[in-house]
């Protein structure tokens, strides 16, 4: 994942990676500031990198640092991202919040498709915020970005579309669960399955009620673990896109272009997986596990600090409001079919 880099290219780096990191750093201290959480560092970090960028754009001494960190170092925090899960976290939330995930990521993934090409979206894009919609935000969005080899404006509008209905929910989840009379496991189900972001669940569940916010933070983390399955699906999506791409060159040659399986499975997908397997175990000491997933939070804020420094607001603009609209319209399609295939279940 990571080839040998010389002395020269590191101190070529330094400034790019230094300035990320001092954004990240900032975001933080801003989140920690909050009095209630609800914002993130890492859309923090996003926002900054790229109001930063609308007043002056990274020069060529730090532009290197800054893609080295928003694609290997937010590689890095992926697979740090494992230490912080558990096959055993599965076990404990047990089958109800599976079948319910099941529903809401073929309704983020196969509504998603529809809607994207009904609002003229790149796939890339359109599976970026499906991604952050139906499995955890940020860390989705950033562990299938690298694979599918998205544009950090790309990156950028799917974080602000998932972030931007997150808020919306913290407010409304817990109005909208009295309302329904739903039960603390009930709320903490619908809302560890329907809202995006880990902040936000955590926001959300314990405004209901502490039970519920513990059970909703357990179906999230538990929901987490299917990045495994959906990075392992877009890489061979995008390999057999660029195929196809390279056979259209060659179409006047008789020899077309081999798949690489091996592509298939990016390295640092299986670190995430090996990390994870060896925490179910019990092995790594709580204070190590504790100590990388916060390492792995950072450097993953920091990434992002990098997409946002990388991230023009006047492209994004020239997007249009469509992306906005997609993101929208499959998280109000997720909360939806998570609350009626409980009620279907009888868990209400």
């Amino acid at each position: 994942m990571f080839k040998k880099i010389s002395l020269l290219k590191v101190v070529r780096l330094l400034p790019g990676i230094t300035m990320a990191l001092f954004i990240a750093a900032i975001a933080k201290y801003i989140e920690n500031l909050l009095p209630v959480h609800l914002i993130g560092a890492s859309v923090i970090a996003l926002f900054i990198g790229m109001i930063i960028n609308s007043f002056k754009q990274p020069n060529q001494m730090i532009k290197a640092g800054l893609t080295f960190t928003s694609k290997k170092i937010l590689k890095l925090a992926i697979v740090l991202l494992g230490l912080s899960l558990s096959m055993r976290t599965v076990l404990l939330v047990g089958k109800l919040s599976l079948l319910i995930m099941c529903f809401t990521l073929l309704t983020c993934f196969g509504g998603g498709y529809v809607i994207g090409r009904l609002l003229g979206l790149n796939w890339k894009l359109s599976n970026l915020i499906s991604a952050g919609t139906g499995i955890c935000g940020g860390s989705a969005i950033a562990a299938i970005a690298p694979v599918i080899e998205a544009e950090d404006k790309d990156i950028a509008y799917a974080m602000s579309a998932t972030f931007l209905f997150d808020i919306i929910m913290i407010v409304l989840f817990p109005i909208m669960g009295h309302w329904l009379g739903l039960s603390d496991m009930a709320y903490g189900l619908w809302t560890g399955t329907a809202v995006n972001d880990t902040s936000s669940v955590v926001a959300a569940g314990y405004a209901f009620s502490e039970a519920a916010g513990d059970f909703a933070t357990m179906v999230k983390l538990t929901r987490t673990l299917s990045i495994v399955p959906i990075v392992l699906i877009f890489a061979f999506i995008h390999l057999r896109v660029k195929k196809k791409e390279a056979d259209k060159v060659k179409k006047d040659e008789q020899v077309g272009v081999k798949v690489n399986l091996v592509s298939v499975f990016p390295g640092f997908i299986l670190g995430f997986i090996l990390l994870a397997i060896i925490n179910s175990f019990g092995i790594i000491p709580v204070e190590i596990s504790t100590l990388a997933k916060e390492l792995s939070k950072f450097l993953m804020i920091a990434a992002l600090a990098a997409i946002g420094l990388n991230t023009s607001l006047k492209e994004m603009r020239n997007s249009g409001i469509a992306p906005m609209m997609h993101g929208f319209i499959i998280s109000a399609l997720v909360v939806i079919v998570a609350i009626a295939v409980e009620y279907f279940m009888g868990i209400v």
